[in-house]
């Protein structure tokens, strides 16, 4: 199970890759099809990575092992949203 300062770090590597992506989107670009969907893939990553980090954290404050917490699926993720 990864640590708290594991997940950060890769929430933010998902967040550079992603302003790095967008500071690309430019008229007649032709990699903004593959940017499109790279930027949907991180969209999603970041949203599990946070449910995780914020599992972790109600665990913790409820006086239980962050360590239960589980990376849930994509799917299951974005129906939060809807």
């Amino acid at each position: 199970m990864p640590s708290d300062e594991q997940i950060e770090s890769q929430i933010e590597e998902l967040e550079s890759e992603r302003e790095e992506l967008r500071q690309r989107e430019g008229p007649a670009d032709p990699t903004l099809d593959q940017d499109a969907a790279r930027l949907e893939e991180i969209r999603v990553d970041l949203d599990r990575l946070w449910d995780l980090l914020r599992q972790r954290r109600a665990l913790r404050s409820a006086g239980e092992d962050p360590d239960l917490a589980s990376e849930r699926s994509a799917e299951t993720v974005e129906k939060y949203w809807q």
